[in-house]
């Protein structure tokens, strides 16, 4: 039975950008399948009882983590560069609708790339649409799924059983009974996956 690896992330996350720039490659070599779980990480933050300031309006904290970035990215060889702002609402509500077209990791990739490698604006509309055709999906359809009751119930569901299960940040992976927070637990959960843990 193929294994299934849980990645809960949010496309206002660089860290998620990363772990999705290695994660299915992993799964493929270790023959798991990827479920791609969108969330909102304030709310999930708060959900878990922290209720501290986000990383941006910590300045030391920033300073570093923005070089961790750069490195990470130069690890990776791929582009970093920050969006113009950070409403991913939409997008994160659009992976439900790829699932269901069975292209979710295509458009999480295609995302990730357009908000974290190149730096577009998230909130144009026009970004959305040209990323769900770049993957095969019919962009009317998408985007009337992210504005219709159905897609935001299904969007708030989804975040609701991830902060049951305890998901309180991103990215975050659960195979099995156990969980792998950050790009830099991926060979963590490849040693595990291969039953070397």
């Amino acid at each position: 039975m193929t294994r299934t690896i849980d990645f809960y992330f949010d496309f206002i996350s660089p860290f998620s950008y990363l772990a999705q720039v290695k994660l299915p490659d992993l799964a493929r070599r270790t023959g798991c399948k990827i479920e791609y779980w969108p969330i909102d990480i304030p709310e999930a933050k708060i959900a878990a009882g922290n209720y501290g300031p986000s990383n941006r309006e910590v300045a030391p904290k920033i300073k570093v983590m923005m070089a961790d970035l750069e490195r990470w990215a130069v690890e990776y060889g791929v582009p970093l560069k920050f969006p113009a702002h950070f409403a991913c609402a939409d997008w994160n509500c659009a992976v439900l609708y790829a699932r269901s077209q069975g292209h979710a990791e295509a458009f999480v990739t295609a995302a990730y790339h357009r908000i974290w490698g190149l730096g577009i604006d998230p909130g144009d509309l026009s970004e959305l649409r040209s990323c769900a055709e770049e993957v095969g999906l019919d962009a009317d359809g998408l985007c009337e799924f992210i504005a219709s009751p159905t897609g935001q119930n299904e969007y708030r569901k989804v975040r609701a059983q991830a902060y049951q299960r305890g998901v309180f940040g991103a990215p975050l992976m659960f195979v099995d009974d156990q969980i792998f927070w950050g790009n830099d637990r991926l060979d963590f959960l490849e040693s595990y996956l291969l039953g070397n843990q």
